[in-house]
This record gives structure tokens, sequence and C-alpha cells, in this order.
């Protein structure tokens, strides 16, 4: 089965300084019918002006995946991490037993946008951390790139939770694939362009949940880039 979340149904908030849309209930969008996907709790799309971002503020018991599609985002924490994220980096920062952190968009000319996505950790309590990792769009071009996963492995960045996140880039005739074993659920945000997801056509912005599917394709795509959860 495969659910469209259109781009359309959304939450929303506009700030000024802050343009973001809520795939899953967030802030003061709520709807009891979108609180999340299995341990995928939160995808946000944001976009920052130039030398805007959210002050320090606190988070618990959360991974917190950011994936940056243009500009770069600059990021601070209470364990003493600084880095700045761009295109091709992602970022993994868990909150565990309590973090506190600033995200701001490094630039004082160009805006920033990116996906900020939340998800359940499987054990509370953890201690705080933070990892940051870089793949190439040669990496991710026609194939599933493994981006973050509970072991760490083929250089992903590790999430405390029963998950893998991939990324991909098609276009035209490319295509890719992900066998789920039984039991196993998907979700596919499409962070631009458009692709084909099992036959349906997905545009920037949609996400779609699939479950009691034996794989996820995705193909007869035009300049895309997308993500793929398999969970749990």
């Amino acid at each position: 089965m495969l659910t469209i979340r259109h781009r359309d149904e959304r939450g929303a908030a506009n700030m000024g300084w802050l343009n973001s849309q809520h795939s899953f209930s967030f802030g003061h969008y709520h709807d009891p019918d979108q609180m999340g996907f299995r341990a995928l709790r939160v995808i946000n799309e944001d976009r920052v002006i130039p030398g805007a971002g959210f002050p320090t503020h606190g988070h618990a018991n959360m991974e917190i995946v950011s994936y940056v599609l243009k500009g770069a985002l600059e990021h601070k924490d209470s364990i003493g991490t600084g880095s700045i994220i761009r295109p091709g980096e992602v970022q993994r920062m868990s909150a565990g037993r309590g973090i506190r952190h600033s995200e701001y968009n490094a630039s004082q000319a160009d805006p920033v946008h990116f996906l900020q996505i939340w998800i359940l950790p499987e054990i509370h309590g953890l201690a705080p951390s933070y990892e940051q990792s870089a793949y190439s769009d040669a990496e991710k071009r026609g194939q599933l790139r493994l981006v973050g996963s509970r072991d760490g492995r083929e250089g992903s960045v590790t999430i405390h939770q029963d998950v893998d996140l991939y990324a991909t880039l098609l276009d035209g005739e490319e295509s890719a694939s992900l066998p789920l074993r039984p039991g196993r659920h998907a979700w596919v945000q499409v962070a631009r362009g458009q692709v084909h997801v099992n036959g349906a056509l997905l545009k920037e912005g949609d996400g779609a949940a699939l479950s009691d599917e034996a794989a996820v394709t995705l193909d007869k795509a035009d300049v895309a880039e997308v993500l793929v959860f398999d969970l749990a």
C-alpha cells in the first residue's frame, strides 16, 4: 500500500525569516492523523533568510538529521560542536539526555534551504552526540547511497533507531530500487524534482508512506533528489 502526502497538504509556518513546511505535526500545526510514520516523527522543509536562524534551544531524546539542499547551515551546541553543513553533507545530532544548540544561515547574502528530520530513538537517556559526513553526487547518481543507519555501516552516520536512510539523484532513464524485508515499511521524501514511486508520480515536497510492499522502486525521474527511509 502506498499513501501519498501531497506537498500542498503540509502544515506551514512563515515567520518572515523562516518559511517552513511540515510533513507531520509540528509546533503550532497539529493534525492527529499526521503525527509521523513509524519512528519518523518530523520532516520539515525549511528556508531561512541570510544571517537569520534558530537561537539556542534545547532538545532531549530525539535523533535529529539535517540535510542541506542549498546554501550553508551553521550549527553550534552545548557539547562543543561547531560546524557548517553544506549540500551533500548529512548531520546527525543525538539529543539524548539533553542538549542545547543553535542553527543559523551561515551566509549574510544567500538563503539556506534544508530538510530537518526527527527520528524517535530506540533508547532514551543516551549521551548527546554529533556526527557529520559528506556524500558526493557521484555516490548518489542513479543509485541509493546509504547515508544513515543504526550501525553506521558503509560510512553512514549512526542513527540510534532501526532505520536505514538513503539518498539518491535520478534523472531520465535512471532508476533505483530498494527491496523491503517482510514487516518493513518505507517513507519516500522528494527533496527536489519529481519521480515515480512504485508507479505513482511524486513531485518536489511530496512524501509517501509504503507498507506491505516488496520493494521501493524509483524511476521516470526529472532532476530528482530523493530520500528513502527503510523503517521497522
